[in-house]
């Protein structure tokens, strides 16, 4: 196929955009980028009872967070438009008739009681599953007689004998025979198009030269290359990506973490990151390096590197890629997408007037945070007002029978400081392990579980300076009190 490439993707606006929708578009995004050509938007709407403008407005929204910019489609008008199933009846029509003059489809006046009946029959007899092609034989007058009478038909497409195949670039050589199909409906009886027919009319008259999708799509394949035969247009080069599992070698689901694109902004992933980990589903360089600008995926992309093998999505995987990206940022990026995550997921309305000292615990969780989201986990005692101890740091402060008076001498320490800095701290806290002939950690490790309710956390001194003397005292003497009561109990 010659000519300027052209590639697009069509989701369907009744949901979300999830990881697997996402890897399809980006590889679609990054081919075509690569090539110089045109990406192309293209709405599946045609599903009225479950298309909404929330949905579409969600999967514009995470396109254009992962960086993906259409050369056309909604918002972007170009000669191949409307970009909206729902505004092409008029091509369905026109394509649809175009198939009734030339032999190649025919209308069927089946009932849906009928053929469900014929297909019980069926299989008590273990016959084939498919349509008998009964109205193919209606002689003309019988066909004006029905619609005549008024009776609803469909129009069903003449699947020819022999063998379909094509050049997957992707998957290789593929082959159907063509006595595996029936003759498929390609216009209901209300005049709104079938998925596969509606995509080759969409995809002739929009030019698409390269039409990478998803393998479940390649059982659709043959019967949308006989429909580009029917009509005598030339084939698009068909890619089909491999299957993305979950970990644990099953099929990605939502309990391996495959939920929408909007979930990972929200959460505090950063779009960079995203992008990286979703070409590596499938797609890999050399094997070996796996950190790309989004410039050199562009320039390193192609369709030849993209493995035939079902790829594996590891969550795991993704917040440490996350991390990496989460390193090279500036502090002010860091804090921004924080303080974003605390407002809007974690619900805090004192954010903005505790900004700075928000700035200063995530400075101090440093690169242990790969994810915004992870602040609750690494740093969540600063913002609850009452400690919970977890098993290990349970399990600490009650492992030793003079706990207790540690962490109350600690405390007393504490309370008569001038000074209360980090720099005080630490020679107050070193001094007193020091007076009592102990090492310092036999102060600091019941003094970090009594504070954090963890045995790891940032530096303890940072800790204790920013929650502050009030809270570090109350929060030791609680403990003390909890290490005390439990021994004697």
């Amino acid at each position: 196929m010659s000519g300027a490439v052209r590639v697009r993707f069509a989701p369907s606006p009744t949901g979300y955009l999830h990881v697997g929708g996402a890897r399809t578009a980006f590889f679609n995004w990054l081919f075509v980028r690569s090539e110089g050509g045109s990406f192309i938007l293209r709405i599946e709407d045609t599903d009225v009872a479950r298309s909404t403008q929330e949905s579409l407005q969600a999967i514009l929204e995470s396109m254009r967070w992962l960086g993906m910019d259409w050369d056309e489609g909604p918002g972007k008008d170009g000669a191949a438009g409307p970009y909206f199933q729902s505004q092409r009846m008029e091509k369905y029509r026109e394509f649809s008739s175009r198939l009734l003059a030339s032999g190649h489809a025919y209308r069927c006046f089946c009932t849906r009681e009928e053929l469900e009946d014929r297909r019980a029959a069926s299989l008590a007899e273990k016959g084939a599953l498919k349509y008998d092609g009964r109205c193919e034989r209606l002689s003309p007058e019988e066909v004006l007689s029905l619609e005549a009478g008024g009776r609803p038909c469909v129009v069903r497409f003449r699947v020819r004998s022999g063998v379909t195949s094509w050049q997957d670039e992707v998957k290789g050589r593929i082959e159907f025979s063509n006595s595996e199909l029936d003759d498929f409906i390609i216009t209901r009886s209300n005049g709104t198009p079938t998925y596969n027919f509606a995509a080759v009319v969409d995809d002739v008259t929009m030019q698409i030269t390269h039409v990478i999708r998803g393998d479940e799509h390649i059982s659709n394949t043959p019967r949308q290359i006989l429909l580009y035969e029917a009509l005598g247009e030339a084939l698009p080069v068909f890619a089909h990506l491999p299957m993305i599992l979950g970990p644990d070698g099953t099929k990605l689901s939502k309990r391996h973490g495959a939920v929408a694109i909007s979930h990972y902004e929200r959460q505090g992933f950063l779009p960079e990151a995203m992008a990286n980990f979703l070409a590596l589903l499938g797609w890999a360089y050399d094997g070996k390096r796996e950190i790309f600008t989004r410039e050199e995926l562009v320039r390193k992309f192609s369709l030849e590197r993209v493995s035939s093998n079902p790829s594996v999505f590891d969550q795991d995987k993704l917040i440490w890629m996350n991390g990496q990206y989460m390193r090279e940022l500036p502090s002010s990026r860091r804090h921004e997408m924080v303080r974003r995550f605390l407002r809007e997921e974690e619900g805090m309305n004192d954010v903005d007037t505790r900004g700075d000292w928000i700035d200063r615990i995530v400075d101090v969780v440093g690169d242990r945070m790969k994810v915004a989201s992870q602040i609750t986990e690494l740093a969540g005692f600063f913002f609850e007002d009452r400690v919970r101890y977890d098993e290990k740091a349970r399990e600490l402060l009650l492992s030793g029978a003079g706990t207790s008076e540690l962490l109350l001498k600690v405390a007393g320490r504490l309370e008569s400081l001038k000074d209360y800095g980090a720099v005080s701290i630490e020679e107050a806290i070193r001094g007193l392990a020091g007076e009592m002939g102990l090492k310092a950690g036999e102060l600091i490790h019941p003094a970090r579980a009594a504070l954090t309710g963890k045995t790891t956390s940032p530096g303890i001194f940072d800790v204790m300076t920013l929650l502050g003397r009030e809270r570090c005292l109350s929060r030791l003497r609680d403990a003390a009190d909890f290490a005390a009561s439990e021994r004697a109990s």
